[in-house]
Parts: C-alpha cells; structure tokens; sequence
C-alpha cells in the first residue's frame, strides 16, 4: 500500500493506493486562504501541516502495521514562507502563489528579466520565491536579523511539511523550479540570481531529486519517498512521461503542460521547470500556467453573492450563451502574458446576470487555454487528442475547449491523476494503465472571429 499525500490550494486530500493502481482509501480536510487586501493571498501553514498530520494518522489506522510501504507527497507550487530551522515553526503566513503583493519588487529587477529568463526559466513575476522573499524582508523587518543569526529558512510550502515530516529541509527539482534562484541547467542554485537578489544560500533548503529518500515520516516505520509539484504528478498520471506529451490538469489553478524531454526547452510566456527527477535521470517540462480556474468560482461566489452550494457553474454554463468577455484579475494572469493584479474586466455582459458572468468567466479559462495551446503548437509535434484531469475539468469547459482549440478534448472518469502520478513515482510503474471509461470532446462549435479578436484587443489593453 502507498500512501499519498496531495496538498492543495483550498484543500489537503489523502490516498491509500494498491499494488495494482487501485484507490482504496480517501479522505480530504479543507481550509482556508485568508485575503486582507487586495493582491494579498495567504493561508497558515501550521493548519496545513496538522492536516497532513492528521490524514496520515486517519490512513494508517485503516490498515494493519506494516501495510504502509513509503509516503509521496505532492503540493500547491509557489506558495513561500519562512520557518524556525530548530522548532519548525512558521514565523510568517504562508504567501500563496495567487498573491501578487510583492509585484513593485518586481520592478526593480525589469532590466534583468531576459536574463533571469534564460537562467530560471521563468518570467520576472511576483509570484515566485524571489520576490516574495524580497517583500516580506520590507514588510517584517525582523527576519533580517533572524536571517544574519542563521535561524531560519525560506522556501516553498512543500519544504516546509518536508522539513516537519521527516526533520530535514529539502526542496525537490520540481518545486525549486519556482523560486527565480535555480538554475534550470544545472539544477542547483544559481549564484549570479542569489547575489541579484541578494538572498544567502544558508537560508534556503536542500535540493533533491523528487524521487528521493527524504527520511522517516515522524514516528512510522515508512519513509517519505516523494515530493513534487502537483501540476507535474497530474502529467504523470496521464501517462505523460513520454516525450512530446500533452495534459491539461484543471484544479484550482490550470496548467497545460509539455513533456520537453532532457532538455529544458525555453518557451517565451510560458515556464519551464523539471517534470521529473531521480538519481542520474532529468526530464524537463513547459508549462503554461493559469492562476484562476477553480480559484475563479470561488471568487464568483463571494462577489456575487451565491452560496458554494448554490454556485454549480457547471450547470450554469450549460447551454448558457454570451458575446461578452469576462476578465479577473484578482490573482493576475500568469501564462502567457504574466500580468499582476488588476481589476475585473466586463465587456459586454449584463452585470444582472450572474450566470452570463460566470459563462463568461468560464470562457476566459478556455481563451487562455487556447493561447498557451498555439504557443505549444510551435513546437515540433502532432497533437492527437489532450487529456483533460482535474476537479475543474467539467463539460461546458471541455466542450468549450474542445471548440476554441480545435482538438479532440479526453475526459478520463478518474479525476485524481495527480495521486496517481505519485504512486506511479512511488511504485516504479511508470507504464501502469487502469482501465477507465472516458469522454471525447469534439469539435462542434465555431468560436467566432470577431470574439477571439476583442478577446486578443482585452489583453493587450491589460499589458500595455
């Protein structure tokens, strides 16, 4: 038995997963992300490591001593705190990779943003480590003195529950990825990028492979034998560790992701980290990246008014039409324009209607889908068909998709690829298949031309 945790935005869920792919235990605590002003996303990351703590307990109880074979983990990326070396303890709020606060640091690094590019990987953006590292060094001055003493590290929310797990502070290929500090050719830190940003390497975490010995998980006979980004696993569960490969994972963000193969391949607007690692062995990823998928409704139901119970966009959208466009920006728009936070965007739309709004905003994820999908494209392939995993991977979204892209659109019935593609890194089967039902979206709709034109003329006002 594998046991596998997969931390979320909104939510940590546990597995226990057979010899033989089968999901035979699973269990799910939510919480909260706190917003105090605008461009301000955070969440508490001690909360979230009891979550961890407790579905770990909750899974082992379910079975005899010893059934437990190792533990993977798969979390949220770009989510930055610093924590206590000795005590574990954060010392901040966990800033989430929807916050945009530090993006006035950004501008001070513009002049250097090719560079960084071509170094990392990544476009200069306030959601990695680097400038959030940067903005709350402003906002809490004590840190500094914390950081001269050597007494804390900063680092993704994974190294974080790594650290409190298992006692060690490591960071894997995947989410070291994220920090605008690592190298994407050499994969290690950088030196030029820790001296731009004038960051010492002291206050940073380990860096290990994602298939890794990490150590023994608290006091249970079974150690954790994997952490990685959670758009990465979702590409694996999909089979996607061919080169070449295709998925889409719709959660509470989005990412269409491209299995480049050993070699980073550097895509303007889109990111590239690695997909997988293990001793000897690196295989790289392009990504592009949606930040308000799942995200989006949540903010609908605060703004308008409708209850979670009652949101059900899905049902919404169906058969719903719109000429108007719909824009958030409470989040930004990441790939592959990489816009911080600005106001919401109504062209169009009768502002009484909130499901023509939430249509609307429904059809935004599958505009942008579209655009990261063209740049792909450039690349030297034959798209047959994309998988589509991911809680938010709902009909009108598919359908919609299926249309704008003009590809044939596969919805698998298992949802949880993300789990999935860690017990395929924790078992070795790479290969394994389970038989599933699927639905194919086909094309049937024309997206017209006048619509995809005002949507380009949208995002143009929004970067300029």
């Amino acid at each position: 038995m594998y046991l596998i945790i997969d931390q979320g935005t909104s939510s940590t869920k546990s597995f226990i997963i057979d010899n033989n792919g089968k999901i035979t235990l699973k269990n799910k605590i939510a919480h909260k992300l706190d917003t105090p002003k605008m461009n301000h996303i955070e969440c508490d990351a001690l909360e979230i490591y009891k979550a961890c703590k407790l579905l770990i307990a909750k899974s082992i109880s379910a079975y005899s001593k010893g059934s437990i074979v190792s533990l993977g983990l798969s979390v949220q990326r770009s989510t930055f705190l610093f924590w206590d070396k000795d005590t574990i303890q954060p010392v901040t709020k966990a800033l989430s990779w929807q916050d945009s606060r530090s993006k006035n640091i950004v501008k001070r690094f513009k002049k250097k943003s090719d560079w960084i590019f071509k170094t990392t990987g990544l476009p200069l953006s306030p959601h990695f480590g680097a400038p959030k590292y940067l903005k709350m060094i402003d906002d809490y001055p004590f840190l500094k003195q914390l950081i001269k003493d050597d007494r804390i590290i900063f680092g993704p929310l994974s190294s974080y529950l790594t650290h409190a797990l298992t006692g060690k502070p490591f960071i894997d290929h995947s989410i070291a990825s994220r920090t605008l500090l690592f190298d994407i050719n050499t994969c290690s830190w950088s030196d030029d990028c820790l001296k731009l940003f004038n960051i010492p390497k002291s206050v940073l975490p380990i860096i290990k492979p994602i298939k890794y010995n990490y150590g023994k998980v608290l006091n249970y006979d079974f150690s954790l034998k994997c952490v990685i980004g959670d758009q990465q696993a979702a590409l694996i569960g999909q089979n996607g560790l061919k080169k070449d490969s295709i998925g889409m994972n719709f959660g509470t963000s989005a990412s269409i992701l491209y299995n480049s193969g050993k070699d980073p391949i550097l895509v303007p607007g889109l990111v590239t980290s690695v997909l997988f690692s293990k001793k000897n062995k690196i295989t790289y990823l392009t990504e592009g990246t949606i930040n308000a998928c799942n995200s989006l409704f949540y903010y609908f139901e605060k703004i308008l008014n409708i209850s979670h119970e009652n949101m059900k966009w899905n049902e919404r959208c169906k058969n719903k039409k719109t000429n108007g466009i719909f824009i958030t920006g409470f989040s930004g728009i990441a790939s592959p324009y990489w816009v911080s936070g600005f106001k919401d965007i109504y062209w169009n739309i009768n502002k009484n209607n909130d499901d023509e709004i939430i249509r609307a905003g429904m059809e935004s994820i599958g505009f942008l889908t579209n655009d990261i999908i063209n740049i792909i494209n450039n690349r030297p392939k034959n798209i047959n068909g994309i998988i589509a995993s991911g809680g938010g991977a709902r009909s009108s979204l598919l359908h919609f998709i299926a249309d704008i892209t003009k590809q044939h659109i596969i919805s698998p019935e298992m949802k949880d690829k993300t789990a999935f593609g860690v017990f395929k890194i924790l078992s070795g089967k790479y290969d394994i298949r389970i038989k599933v039902s699927k639905k194919v979206y086909k094309p049937k709709n024309n997206i017209s031309s006048s619509k995809l034109k005002k949507w380009g003329e949208l995002i143009s006002s929004i970067k300029n």
